[in-house]
């Protein structure tokens, strides 16, 4: 159980003021710091297991009765704690809406894909998504969103030619990653191979078929595949899925978004569980 502090108590007593931390990266190098900023992203990890190695946050937001505790038992547990004003965090987000308040997070520990395949055939008739190159980290951060609001189990994602977990996936994905299992493999079509050995049934989203997603059962577990933005599913991908499905399209627009297209394949998906 976490301890409990007061809200009334002077949060000064806990860090001290700095203009310009000893040591610090200096703004234009903010890329090698990996900040992940703005209130909800931030609150997430603090409740999570996550390692945080820094904090800059204002005076204000370090007295707010969310932050204050959790903010001090980032410190007993070894966080840098650096007050600064607005203008300063400003500069270390380069711009960015940080709300008062940023963090650089230790890396992003992903999961063995057996342990995510265990854990996900503890839940009935699970889902997992295979997102196959995603090389945008807004993508990848708001196909995390989507997948965790509606009830997927795991991502697994490549080691090659795609994005992984930045501060900007964090961002985008505004707290939804500490609640996701993602695993990163080195070649996906073996991850494929194993999923449907452990009794999933592989799906994966193309222009290039006529069955329609809505047209489609997609009873037990599920594995769904998302192509790359502009190139779809590999060719090897492709044809190594059970099935291909197509979201039917009646606008002049060729093609959707990755995001936008997980999305819409997810929603199908549950829809048919729910209702």
């Amino acid at each position: 159980m976490k301890p409990k502090y007061s809200y009334n108590r002077q949060p000064k007593k806990i860090i001290q003021k700095s203009k310009s931390p000893p040591g610090e990266t200096s703004p234009q190098n903010k890329a090698e710091i990996d900040l992940t900023y703005g209130r909800h992203p931030v609150l997430a990890a603090l409740k999570s297991d996550r390692q945080i190695n820094r904090i800059w946050v204002t005076g204000k937001l370090l007295g707010h009765g969310q932050f204050y505790p959790l903010i001090k038992e980032a410190k007993a547990n070894g966080t840098i704690i650096d007050e600064v004003d607005s203008r300063r965090l400003s500069q270390l987000t380069q711009g960015g809406n940080h709300q008062g308040i940023a963090i650089q997070v230790a890396p992003y520990s992903y999961w063995d894909l057996t342990d995510l395949i265990n854990r996900a055939k503890q839940t009935p008739d699970p889902v997992i998504v295979i997102a196959d190159g995603i090389e945008d980290p807004h993508n990848l951060g708001a196909i995390i969103r989507t997948a965790e609001a509606l009830g997927v189990q795991g991502l697994v994602i490549p080691q090659r030619r795609a994005v992984g977990v930045t501060s900007t996936v964090m961002k985008v994905a505004a707290g939804a990653l500490e609640n996701m299992a993602i695993a990163r493999v080195i070649n996906l079509n073996q991850a494929i191979t194993k999923l449907k050995e452990a009794g999933f049934w592989i799906y994966g989203t193309t222009a290039d078929t006529d069955k329609l997603l809505h047209e489609t059962n997609f009873s037990g577990a599920v594995g769904l595949v998302v192509g790359s933005e502009g190139k779809g599913l590999s060719q090897l991908t492709e044809k190594n899925c059970d099935q291909l499905v197509a979201i039917p399209l009646v606008g002049k627009t060729p093609s959707l978004n990755a995001s936008v297209a997980t999305a819409i394949a997810l929603y199908e998906v549950f829809r048919q569980r729910q209702f």
